[in-house]
């Protein structure tokens, strides 16, 4: 069944837009060394005095409060747990492939682009026979998350597991230790997972491209169909603002997701002034389906109020070289070369300031880990990623 994601016409953001939301300026600065977890939550935050308290209401498993421009990080809970992260993988497969494909290449869809797509998977409605703008097919990935617009982009990108292993190289070399994939669109499959600090790293590294940033910042935008176009809105409603939920002033995106072994994950940027923070939520337990941005909501609007009160607990920054795992070792040398994200070096005019930030973290792989003990991998599968 195709799962549409409404039909409510809503102005989009332009690329110009997206640029002025995530031009961050770049800074320097080593992060503080992390004060132990807190035994009762494992909740880690340094507090200075008259820092306001971390929100008392968060019931996610795990997350991640993030500079976006430094990568220091300013909170976090178990930020290395292994969980299921259903369609916020979906970021990491963006960075992955972004840089191979051109958006203005067009594509007819065969029925082999389409095969092996999850049951109950999200679907933004691609049907083989038709021709497609590559352009479309990744506005239908951030979007409506459809998995069967992965498919086609992964088709395109080499093939489903050429891609999943481009996407561990590529995790590796960012310094995003705890994620394992096996299935690109982050559909439910066993041995699959990242961690709340992962993905904040995948997030902070697809911002420093300005087609990410427009495409995980659209809110709403027509998609090709045989009998003409229809309207597709962003599933994260901390940006459309559907289901009742507000959308969060200053928001950028990222991407949202649900599968019934993940529950509700979400990776959210949002900019205030100069300052622009990245928060991850991971299966909150308590709240219903919307919580997880209602979580996201409290964790920004307490960034934005301590940020010039607590000390850095970690940093999203790769420090350390990072031993590749044995999924990278069998991508060739030379393709795991060609998927280095193509960022500015430090010193570089360009109109994305992060990535002269980001850039120096992501050209050595690694990563200084928080110190938060990591835990066992949970397995599970075969629903869908949204």
């Amino acid at each position: 069944m195709v799962i549409r994601t409404g039909f409510r016409t809503m102005a989009t953001l332009t690329a110009g837009a997206a640029i002025g939301l995530c031009c961050l300026a770049p800074a320097s600065g080593s992060s503080a060394s992390a004060p132990p977890p807190s035994p009762a939550t494992g909740e880690q935050v340094s507090l200075r005095p008259g820092a306001p308290a971390l929100p008392s209401e968060l019931s996610a498993l795990s997350f991640v409060v993030a500079d976006a421009r430094t990568g220091k990080v300013l909170a976090a809970r178990d930020a290395h747990r292994r969980l299921p992260p259903a369609s916020t993988l979906k970021t990491l497969f963006a960075v992955t492939a972004l840089p191979h494909l051109r958006a203005e290449d067009r594509h007819t869809v065969s029925e082999q682009d389409l095969a092996g797509i999850g049951a109950g998977s999200s679907l933004v409605g691609v049907e083989a026979g038709h021709t497609y703008q590559v352009s479309d097919l990744w506005r239908g990935v951030f979007l409506s998350s459809g998995n069967d617009a992965v498919h086609v982009l992964a088709s395109l990108n080499g093939g489903w597991e050429e891609t999943a292993a481009q996407m561990q190289a590529q995790a590796r070399k960012l310094g995003a230790l705890d994620t394992e994939v096996v299935s690109p669109d982050g559909y439910d499959t066993p041995g699959q997972v990242s961690s709340a600090f992962d993905l904040a790293v995948f997030a902070r590294a697809g911002l420093a491209r300005p087609d990410f940033a427009t495409y995980c910042s659209t809110i709403s935008a027509q998609f090709p169909g045989d009998e003409g176009s229809y309207a597709i809105v962003n599933t994260n409603r901390l940006l459309s603002g559907n289901d009742g939920v507000t959308p969060y002033p200053g928001v950028i995106g990222v991407k949202n997701g649900y599968t019934s072994n993940a529950g509700n994950t979400l990776i959210a940027a949002a900019r205030r002034g100069e300052r622009t923070l990245l928060v991850t939520v991971m299966n909150p337990q308590a709240g219903g389906g919307f919580a997880v941005y209602e979580e996201a909501r409290s964790l920004l609007d307490w960034g934005f109020g301590a940020w010039d009160h607590v000390d850095a607990v970690g940093s999203l920054e790769s420090q350390q070289p990072a031993k590749a795992s044995p999924r990278a070792t069998r991508v060739q040398a030379a393709h795991v070369a060609a998927i280095k994200p193509e960022l500015p070096m430090e010193g570089d005019d360009s109109n994305w300031p992060v990535a002269g930030s980001v850039a120096g973290g992501l050209a050595a792989a690694g990563t200084l880990v928080l110190l938060v003990r990591r835990r066992a991998v949970r397995r599970g599968g075969g629903r869908p990623a949204r």
